[in-house]
């Protein structure tokens, strides 16, 4: 066993630290004796020896075979050391080539020969096998460190579902969670805490509440003064947290944080009057970090406290509600806040319910995605930078697409949520185009050049729309108004924004979005359409449908039997099940889906699933004995596949049959009394369908 250390290989502590120079020194000592031994052998043959005369040659047999025995050794215990194998390799020449020399003196020397070799040989195979070793081992603590990443990541999710659970119940304490185990976290760092225990301290503060679940809602969201009965039942919530969380056992520090945090160093707290010291740390600090949250919160019966008054009562609790070190820790985060920023503000949904973004390194913080649509979005901000970091380049924006509408960067997660990054925007420069099939810059008017102090604020307005498969962000600071046109690979894809930045502080963020689409053609062009339906019409025209139900054909009257053929193909972005063709039954007085007066009976998708709103559908759909699994599918319906689909009305039913890719489809739609005239319509989510005929 072995560690490097600076480049050079040492043995580890418990074999000692002895440099390996002094082995290959001692290697060498070997073969220049087994050199000079051979030497000497073959010209006097004998050697005085404890007063007999031996034979040189059997004392040159013992070092080679010494030295064969201590080449596999090091090869073994050095086994990733290459250049040591290559040296011993290259040393053993000269012997075995000196031996060869004088074979026809002394035929002896021909098994001392097969012998080296042998040694070679067996040195290189246990190299070898020592890599094959040591890539399986590489291999297998990858795959350890990937699935303990993910386990942190599931924790991590599922900490913030119970924090969001929390938040919904209380209406008066959004955010509240949130910002404790962010106090929690930086009086942790100011005690010298390294990251692993600010870690465990910051996720026991966003658990601190977790007891609040099963405090029934009416109590928690009472407006008046509680009783005392009523303050009985909220006093239950630390036991009730500890409940919650003492079941998992590979974190116990999460149920101390929710059991102790409402002890006084005083012992005058709950729920087990503990004192001083006894109250556990991780308590006692999360006790300080949850009191000032609770001053500076509004609150149904009071606004927030003045920030020299929670300073005051800072004062005045130490060594009585707290514990007098991390009240003064808190006293001089107070201090360093010169701008009031450590308080509850106007909540922004897509901050994960958090007021602002505290951002460190690049795209180390990146908010929650902001859908792009065709009717424009506008976001307004504000950014201060980090006085440390005055080269800072401040705010960006990340343009992306993810199933589940947020940011992502490790491996496995882009995989399973199909994460799609198409270019970041900084708030001030130039873009970078990461996926986008291409991206304009252009700087649309410049008001003035002024430099805005260092320390102060910058505020940003923003406008992102999207027209198809372009996107167009403005970007007006104030100083400069800039545009930004990016082309998307196609049109079907989803655009969200997050914002982020490099070491600075977002806030005052707020997210406006109109209710009228711009036309189509409101972004001008910087690259060509894609398209999926060039090529030879039916009776009805193509129709690429980008997402869903984004488009239909026109509707065909059912009167008796009608049948629709079509050409199917799933978009390259296709990536659900339902990713595919719909079938709509529905009347309106122009035989247009969403046409006057329009009223919708069924959408049966290809897949076997109907969207009944009233009751009125009975869908039959059997996988056949050549279903060959929804990954098989998917597949398939990206290569494309020719449908059938069948409409009879049969008085005031109407029977829709298909079967495709070992599906079989049967629905039996119920019509209204009143309706006289119903149409069938092609539909679909991210599908392009060609070739439809009518008979």
């Amino acid at each position: 066993m072995k560690t490097r250390h600076s480049g050079k290989f040492t043995l580890t502590p418990a074999r000692g630290e002895t440099s390996i120079v002094f082995y290959v020194f001692f290697l060498m000592m070997y073969l220049t004796a087994n050199v000079f031994t051979t030497i000497v052998a073959q010209s006097s043959g004998v050697l005085l020896f404890a007063g007999n005369r031996v034979p040189l040659t059997v004392l040159a047999g013992v070092f080679t075979s010494l030295a064969n025995i201590f080449i596999i050794f090091l090869v073994i215990f050095f086994k990733k050391a290459g250049f040591i194998t290559a040296l011993i390799l290259l040393l053993m020449q000269f012997p075995i080539l000196l031996r060869g020399f004088f074979i026809q003196h002394n035929p002896t020397s021909i098994p001392g020969i097969f012998t080296d070799l042998f040694t070679l040989m067996a040195a290189a195979l246990i190299y070898q096998q020592n890599k094959r070793i040591d890539r399986y081992r590489a291999e297998e603590v990858s795959h350890l460190r990937e699935q303990q990443r993910f386990s942190q990541r599931l924790f991590e999710q599922t900490a913030t579902s119970l924090v969001n659970a929390i938040d919904a119940k209380d209406v008066y304490s959004h955010g509240h969670s949130l910002r404790v185990a962010e106090y929690s976290r930086m009086i942790a760092k100011a005690l010298g805490k390294d990251e692993d225990e600010c870690y465990r301290i910051y996720y026991a503060a966003l658990l601190h509440d977790v007891g609040k679940i099963g405090i029934p809602i009416a109590i928690i969201n009472k407006k008046g003064k509680l009783t005392a009965e009523e303050y009985d039942v909220i006093k239950s919530h630390p036991v009730k947290g500890n409940q919650i969380l003492s079941s998992i056992s590979e974190y116990p520090y999460l149920s101390i944080g929710a059991h102790y945090h409402h002890e006084r160093y005083d012992g005058k707290g709950y729920p087990s009057r503990l004192k001083g010291d006894d109250i556990p740390e991780i308590a006692r600090i999360i006790s300080v970090a949850d009191a000032y949250d609770a001053m500076t919160s509004n609150r149904s019966y009071r606004d927030a406290i003045p920030q020299q008054l929670v300073r005051e009562e800072m004062v005045k609790g130490a060594g009585t509600q707290f514990d007098p070190v991390f009240a003064k820790i808190m006293q001089n985060l107070i201090d360093q806040d010169v701008n009031y920023e450590m308080k509850e503000q106007p909540a922004v949904s897509e901050l994960a319910g958090q007021s602002e973004l505290v951002c460190g390194p690049a795209r180390e913080r990146v908010s929650d995605g902001i859908r792009i649509l065709q009717e424009p979005v506008h976001i307004h901000l504000e950014v201060r930078k980090d006085a440390s970091f005055p080269e800072s380049p401040g705010g960006s924006l990340i343009l992306f697409d993810s199933l589940d509408e947020r940011f992502h960067d490790d491996e496995r997660t882009v995989r399973d949520l199909n994460y799609f990054e198409y270019c970041e925007i900084p708030l001030k420069g130039q873009p970078v185009c990461r996926g986008a099939r291409d991206l304009l810059f252009k700087v649309a008017g410049i008001r003035d050049s002024e430099v805005t102090p260092a320390g102060m604020a910058e505020s940003y307005d923003i406008e992102a729309v999207k027209c198809s498969d372009h996107v167009r962000v403005r970007i007006d600071s104030g100083h400069e108004v800039s545009e930004i046109t990016v082309a998307l690979p196609d049109s079907s894809r989803y655009v969200y924004i997050g914002l982020t930045g490099e070491h600075c502080r977002i806030s005052d963020v707020n997210i406006r979005r109109e209710e009228k689409p711009v036309p189509a053609d409101a972004i001008e062009r910087i690259a060509e359409k894609i398209t999926y339906i060039d090529g030879p019409e039916g009776d009805l025209p193509n129709l690429q449908i980008d997402n869903l139900r984004t488009g239909a054909t026109k509707g065909t009257p059912v009167n008796g039997k009608v049948i629709l053929s079509f050409h199917s193909m799933s978009l390259p972005t296709a990536r659900l099940v339902w990713h595919c063709p719909y079938f709509v039954l529905f009347t309106s007085a122009d035989g247009c889906v969403g046409g006057p007066g329009y009223r919708e009976f069924a959408l049966i998708r290809l897949d076997g699933e109907v969207l009944d709103s009233d009751g009125r559908n009975i869908i039959t759909a059997e996988k056949d004995p050549d279903f060959e699994g929804w990954d098989d599918w998917k597949a398939q319906n990206k290569k494309g596949l020719d449908v059938t689909v069948s409409f009879t009305r049969e008085g005031n039913a109407v029977v829709t049959r298909t079967k495709n890719l070992g599906i079989s489809v049967e629905n039996i739609t119920s019509l209204p009394a009143d309706v006289t005239t119903v149409y069938a319509a092609l539909t679909g989510d991210q599908v392009a369908l060609t070739r439809i005929r009518i008979s």
